[in-house]
């Protein structure tokens, strides 16, 4: 007879537990994942998130809902104190694809909600990413460490997930920029996340400014652990959660101290979602207009690099 997912995770010991078997016990609790992909590492105990959106390189609201299900199975999975030496998954990493890391939030998505006057959508949307964030943040209460790596360039709130992680590095072609200062609006969860690792009046010239920095830069101002050679970042994550591994349970803590330090995050997060979403509502019909403007922008980009057929007159992306 066929054993039950359930009955493999809680009988089997975690060295033993395939690739396949650790994949099919986190899709088997959270559900259905669009837009991304999972592969393990059981060498290294490490859990892969890539990241794939399905029509344009942002964090939509079934991206967002896919990474939260996913953080939650782990922690529901594994996440008990007595489960620790049984858990599988030590290190939890997440990397992107494709000519851009993130374009940001979901344009598209807060078009439509601000048409229908959709506070509801907003709010959830703001919700899922203040809880992401939460939990990169903590380590998913101390039971793994969270690791990003971005390969090429990033902008906007798609920052924020990344950088909430307890490690997040660059490679050497990758830059950063928050661009929502020029079109009257601010990423969710950026001044707390930010704030963190940079300090406050950094964070708040980054936001305020709406400029590029180059990967240098940005590690320069306290945004990244490292910066490293085009085409290794991955191989970095692999190399620190191999030296990592003999002292897990002391860097796992020493991330959740600090990460309490810094105060109640949550807290934070959720006054934040509620400033951003009344801010959303409060767009001016220009702001609005100026939105669709870089929505369309956004499609003509995409359409020439994967060579789509275009509609209309093309722009330049600028910010």
């Amino acid at each position: 007879m066929f054993q039950s997912v359930a009955s493999v995770v809680n009988a089997t010991p975690a060295a033993v537990l395939d690739s396949c078997e650790v994949i099919d016990a986190i899709r088997h609790r959270a559900g259905f994942l669009p837009e991304t992909q999972l592969s393990y590492e059981p060498e290294i105990k490490t859990l892969w998130v890539t990241i794939r959106p399905e029509l344009k390189p942002v964090f939509t609201l079934q991206l967002l809902d896919s990474l939260v299900k996913i953080q939650s199975a782990i922690m529901a999975l594994w996440g008990a104190p007595d489960q620790y030496h049984r858990a599988p998954v030590r290190f939890l990493a997440f990397r992107g694809t494709g000519p851009f890391f993130t374009l940001g939030g979901d344009l598209d998505f807060y078009l439509d909600c601000l048409a229908k006057n959709d506070r509801a959508a907003l709010a959830e949307y703001a919700r899922l990413s203040a809880a992401g964030a939460v939990m990169n943040a903590s380590g998913l209460n101390g039971l793994v460490v969270t690791l990003s790596t971005i390969h090429a360039k990033a902008i906007g709130g798609g920052i924020d997930a990344p950088r909430s992680c307890n490690v997040m590095i660059a490679e050497e072609q990758a830059s950063f920029v928050y661009p929502e200062i020029k079109f009257n609006h601010f990423p969710i969860t950026a001044v707390a996340i930010l704030s963190r690792r940079m300090g406050a009046r950094a964070a708040e010239r980054m936001l305020m400014s709406g400029e590029e920095m180059s990967a240098q830069a940005f590690m320069e101002a306290g945004g990244l652990e490292a910066v490293v050679p085009t085409g290794t970042g991955e191989a970095w994550i692999r190399k620190y959660a191999h030296d990592s591994l003999p002292m897990h349970a002391a860097k796992t803590a020493l991330f959740s101290a600090f990460n309490r330090r810094a105060g109640d995050l949550q807290e934070e997060l959720a006054q934040l979602s509620q400033i951003w979403t009344d801010c959303m509502l409060r767009l001016s019909p220009s702001a609005i207009s100026k939105l669709q403007r870089i929505a369309q922008t956004q499609d003509r980009m995409l359409a020439r690099m994967y060579q789509r057929p275009v509609v209309g007159q093309d722009l330049q992306l600028s910010f």
